[in-house]
């Protein structure tokens, strides 16, 4: 049973990978404290606790966050998905894949949070949105060749001290080919 809460602290419900978690927590609590301290759910990394190096990268409603600069009590109602909350049983995340078969990967310590941050990356771009290396910026352009610029760009606040930044970049363009590859089989069975 979770103590009461008292006036610097609150109860909140927090649903990770799909499993809601009632905690009280510390107003002042991050999310990556949230989840590491209280959840044991280790694999997101505590890296500068800075919002820099992007370690702790993990998907709040779909969209990439530094877990370090969020506090869990306004993770509440959200949908948050960390590296365990990818693979399907035994069945790899595509980019988690695409990370194993490309050596993405040195150390590893940085891995959790590449890797959700490569999945926001591919579907940003897949919705058209542009970045700073996107020459063409107009709506009406649509998506930009996803480039080795384009991922790095994209990639850019997350930070490999092993230096796999050459095998990252193509373990990201290879799982955004496969998306892209999906959403096309896709369009094709609901076209039938």
């Amino acid at each position: 049973m979770a103590p009461a809460p008292s006036s610097t602290s609150s109860a909140v419900t927090l649903n990770i990978n799909g499993e809601k978690h009632q905690l009280t927590v510390d107003h002042r609590t991050t999310l990556l404290d949230a989840l590491r301290e209280r959840l044991d759910l280790t694999g997101t990394k505590k890296g500068c606790d800075q919002g820099q190096c992007g370690a702790c990268t993990v998907l709040v409603d779909g969209r990439r966050t530094v877990a370090c600069l969020n506090l869990a009590v306004a993770a509440e109602g959200r949908e948050i998905t960390t590296i365990e909350g990818l693979a399907e049983g035994d069945r790899l995340h595509p980019v988690q894949q695409a990370f194993l078969d490309l050596d993405g990967y040195q150390c590893g310590y940085c891995t959790p949070g590449q890797i959700c941050s490569a999945i926001a990356v591919i579907e940003e771009h897949a919705a058209g949105w542009p970045s700073a290396a996107t020459e063409d910026v107009r709506p009406e352009a649509g998506p930009p060749p996803l480039t080795p610029e384009e991922i790095r760009e994209r990639m850019s606040g997350n930070l490999c001290r092993c230096g796999a930044y050459v095998s990252i970049v193509q373990a990201v363009a290879r799982a955004a080919e496969a998306h892209g590859e999906a959403d096309t089989e896709s369009a094709k069975e609901t076209a039938a």
